[in-house]
This record gives C-alpha cells, sequence and structure tokens, in this order.
C-alpha cells in the first residue's frame, strides 16, 4: 500500500515551517526522519494533506554544552548521538538506550525530535527523557515553551505539541556527582518493540539512594515515572523494602494486554526490572537474583 496524495513543501527555515503550520494546522504533518510518517502515510493510517520538510534545518542540529546544561537539537540523528563524546560524558544513560532504538538504518535517519513528538508508548527515548528530567523545547508563531518531559507525553501517540508548533530542542541536567544510571528492555528480539523497558537515573551515596527515578515505557498509554521509587529513596534498601516497592509498583502500572504480552505478565517484568535495577545501581547482585 502506498500513500495517498498529499502535497509537499520544504522549509527553508523554522520561520517558514511554522508559517506552514499555522496556515494548515491538523491538515499538514512534520517530515523530519521519516522513519514514523512515512511508514504511516503508507498504511494509510493517517493522510495528511501537506507534508512539511523540516529536514535541511542545520538551526535545529547539533549539541551543545552549556555549565551543566546540554542542549540537543531536535534534527539530532540517533546515530550523531550515541557516538557523540558529550552524550558518552554527560548523560550515558542516553548512549546506552539509543543502543536498543530499532536496527542502524533507522538510526541512521531517525531524530530525536520526531522520536518525542512521536510519543510511542514503547519508545526508549521518551522514557530517556523522563528518567533525566528533560525540558522540552517548543516553538510556535507566538514564541516559544519550555515543557517538562513528565509534562510532555499525554497519552499514546499524543503530547502536549498543538498542530502549530515545532520540538525545536531537549535540555537535559548533566552528570551529576555519585550519578549512575541503568536501562534494560524485554523484546523478543533486539530491535523490535520493547515488552516493558526501564531508564532509571540515581545519585548513590554509600549503600543508600539519595535520589531515584524510575521511568517505565511499554507498561501503559505513555512513559511513566514510577512513584514506587520513593519507597527506596533515602533508606537501607533490604530485601523487605525492595518486594515492597514492587507491590506499590505493581498497583499503580496500567498495562494493556496485546498481541505481545498480556497485562500480567508485563507488571511481572516491570518488578523483574526494578530489582534488577536495585541491585545493579547497589552493587547488590542478591537483590537481582530474586527476579
Amino acid at each position: 500500500m502506498k500513500a495517498s496524495a498529499f502535497n509537499y513543501a520544504r522549509a527553508a527555515s523554522v520561520s517558514e515551517a511554522l508559517e506552514l503550520l499555522q496556515t494548515h494546522g491538523e491538515r499538514a504533518k512534520v517530515l523530519a526522519g521519516g522513519q514514523s510518517l512515512m511508514p504511516a502515510m503508507n498504511l494509510r493510517l493517517i493522510s495528511p494533506e501537506l507534508v512539511v520538510d523540516i529536514g535541511e534545518l542545520a538551526e535545529l542540529r547539533g549539541i551543545a554544552v552549556n555549565g551543566n546544561t546540554i542542549r540537543i537539537g531536535a534534527l539530532t540523528r540517533h546515530a550523531e548521538l550515541a557516538r557523540a563524546p558529550e552524550i558518552l560524558r554527560h548523560v550515558p544513560l542516553l548512549a546506552e538506550a539509543l543502543a536498543h532504538v530499532a536496527h542502524p538504518a533507522i538510526r541512521n535517519r531517525g531524530t530525536l525530535g520526531g522520536s518525542l513528538a512521536q510519543g510511542d508508548p514503547a519508545s526508549e527515548l521518551p522514557a530517556c527523557m523522563l528518567a533525566l528530567n528533560a525540558v522540552v523545547l517548543v516553538r510556535g508563531q507566538a514564541g516559544e515553551r519550555r515543557i517538562a518531559a513528565a509534562d510532555f507525553f499525554t497519552g499514546i501517540y499524543e503530547t502536549a505539541l498543538s498542530p502549530q508548533e515545532l520540538l525545536v530542542a531537549v535540555e537535559l541536567p548533566g552528570v551529576r556527582k555519585n550519578s549512575a544510571h541503568f536501562f534494560h528492555e524485554f523484546a523478543r528480539r533486539h530491535g523490535d518493540y520493547a515488552i516493558t523497558g526501564l531508564a532509571a537515573q540515581a545519585i548513590v551515596e554509600g549503600n543508600i539512594l539519595s535520589d531515584l527515578r524510575l521511568a517505565f515505557f511499554a507498561v501503559g498509554d505513555r512513559p511513566q515515572l514510577a512513584k514506587a521509587a520513593a519507597k527506596l529513596v533515602w533508606t537501607a534498601v533490604t530485601p523487605a523494602a525492595l518486594a515492597g516497592a514492587c507491590s506499590v509498583l505493581t498497583d499503580e502500572l496500567a498495562p494493556h494486554d496485546d498481541q505481545q504480552a498480556t497485562a500480567s505478565m508485563r507488571r511481572h517484568l516491570a518488578g523483574v526490572l526494578l530489582m534488577r535495577c536495585v541491585a545493579a545501581l547497589l552493587g547488590r547482585p542478591d537483590f537481582g537474583a530474586a527476579a
């Protein structure tokens, strides 16, 4: 199957792209890397009247470090991020997660902004934005908005981005003292959509977690910061405390059954990931052995 007929415009600037989006609104779609848009159009899941190509806008590319803030342009490709020394040094969680994103051909074309704007609940990068406490920058003709990642993802394939706005960049805080991270996902094959996944960022002080952000994905209609993390912060983590956190996690997740897994299987795998995460962060393999 091929896409329905559509008009095409290559924007020469962000301003021109915003003018086109303002004029056409929901009848237009933005083309960045095209790794999500084009398959959806070819399957006729969406049929825009106009495709606005922003792929050549150099001002939306690149990585800049300013103090303890890392700004990443929306059109920076997955493959560029994965090998960028700034990412490896300042946000290693993101670098690790990128190795799990689909396959090399897709990583060579796909962009950070495209992945976030898609809002796929099984995608790795939206969960990383939650774990890293990112800020998403979006621009419209009225100006720029700064949206916390926790507020950006609003539902399945839904975000706080309006049809008249562009996602232009994200800002991430850099690595703090004693920081540690964890990333893992369960998938039937490497590169397939995750059945359940976890991106976590923490501060470890001795055998205590003084901060812990657990961002689960593929367990609901959007990536989710687990409230269960509060059970493990500023306390001695014992097997009993870990079991209590897993119980809270099971209650707060609301996954659905689908062709890949049942809701109960996803809840179980989320608990396994939580135990493995804490085991890795604290250097306690006995915790993970119970998973």
